[in-house]
């Protein structure tokens, strides 16, 4: 009876859980993005959170500079991190679990101290192989890269622990077919409270009556992700190019990346009103998605898509390409929310489609925003994650007493 009643009470009982982070002070990274919202949301319900990287409030550590490999990362607003025996100890002190959010020197020296302070450990897997690959160039056109690159982070840190987070089934399936044997937890990153539809939708609150051929009308259309090969800004703007409505499409693609001066270049040639590319502060997209009329995300690789569920969290209609290494396409309730990717032509019918369709519009935004509330709000998702925790432990305790 008493050690039914001690598990009840360690069910319950707040976590202080420390999150290894190599950008932590960067909400422009997806990944810190994500770790920063869990923190609060962890501490909100009652949880302690210790946040370790380069930028983290309480335990900062160096930047870990990488010849050119850092400079390519620093275009995508990330950093690596340089591994600090002192502060991973001193962070690490009566802490319950241990979560992990990269593979890379950082997360594994972390993974060592852990388990020599006998803590238990969690990690994520919060970067596609792909997202490599597409951001070295001719490297992506080698066969097998991203297979070899699925070997070397499970060889470095995933195969070391026990419970994986997984924020999409699609990343779940890519690591059962590359023989990782962890538990795997699929648990959305979720989204902020902030984004949310605006106040009222009523009338014409958020759509436009179809443009005609001259009408002054403005049709604005939003994207956001960095600007990388992979998430494929260029078909998007060469289908709003091809639109039948591009003198009154006002184009909007967040982000930041290495071809930040390509994409506008050819935006200023190829389209006829000015587009907005370039990044954004995160606190700024909640306003951002509620002015618009569509998100499009043309993005070929995605382990689940921040920017869409907040575009559709916001009240959004979204455009997603249709794509066997993207979990976005998830999000899409019809299938006028879909094309194939990397298919200007398709994606420029879709969004004429919806241009003409402003009902439609008006009918879908609620529905998706209500989508995300039911399965994607932040606190839900964060209790899954403590859930994992607390498996994760159960496991450690379990072991010890075998032992």
């Amino acid at each position: 009876m008493s050690d039914s009643r001690n598990a009840a009470d360690d069910a319950d009982k707040p976590l202080t859980i420390a999150l290894v982070v190599d950008s932590v002070g960067n909400r422009g990274n997806g990944t810190s993005n994500s770790a920063l919202q869990y923190a609060q949301e962890l501490e909100r319900q009652g949880h302690r959170v210790r946040l370790i990287g380069v930028g983290a409030p309480d335990y900062p550590v160096e930047v870990h500079h990488l010849p050119f490999i850092s400079w390519l990362a620093a275009k995508q607003q990330m950093q690596f991190a340089q591994p600090d025996d002192a502060v991973f100890r001193k962070a690490f002190i009566d802490v319950d679990v241990v979560h992990i959010y990269m593979p890379f020197k950082f997360g594994r020296h972390a993974l060592t101290v852990a388990r020599s302070m006998d803590i238990p450990v969690t990690a994520g897997f919060h970067l596609q192989p792909e997202n490599v690959t597409y951001s070295a160039g001719p490297l992506r056109y080698i066969p097998g890269i991203p297979s070899l690159i699925y070997y070397l982070f499970d060889f470095w840190l995933y195969r070391h622990i026990g419970h994986i987070h997984t924020p999409s089934e699609m990343i779940a399936r890519q690591l059962r077919a590359h023989g990782y044997r962890a538990r795997l937890h699929v648990i959305s990153n979720g989204y902020s409270s902030r984004f949310h539809p605006p106040e009222t939708q009523s009338g014409n609150d958020r759509v436009n009556n179809k443009p005609d051929e001259g009408d002054e009308n403005v049709f604005r259309i939003i994207a956001s992700g960095r600007l990388t090969h992979e998430k494929d800004h260029e078909t998007l703007i060469r289908a709003v190019a091809m639109s039948k409505y591009a003198s009154q499409i006002d184009l909007t693609v967040c982000g930041t990346g290495p071809l930040q001066r390509h994409l506008r270049r050819l935006a200023r040639r190829l389209l006829p009103r000015p587009a907005h590319i370039g990044f954004h502060a995160n606190e700024d997209m909640p306003n951002l998605l509620r002015e618009a009329d569509l998100l499009v995300h043309p993005s070929i690789v995605d382990i689940e898509s921040l920017s869409v569920l907040e575009g559709i969290a916001s009240g959004l209609v979204p455009v997603i390409a249709d794509s066997p290494l993207s979990a976005a396409s998830q999000f899409a309730l019809t299938d006028s929310s879909v094309f194939p990717a990397r298919n200007a032509k398709a994606l420029a019918r879709r969004i004429d489609w919806w241009v003409e369709h402003p009902q439609e519009r008006e009918e879908w935004g609620p529905k998706y925003a209500q989508e995300a509330r039911e399965k994607y709000a932040l606190p839900q998702c964060v209790r899954q994650f403590v859930a994992m925790e607390r498996e994760a432990i159960a496991d450690t305790s379990s072991r010890r007493k075998d032992t």
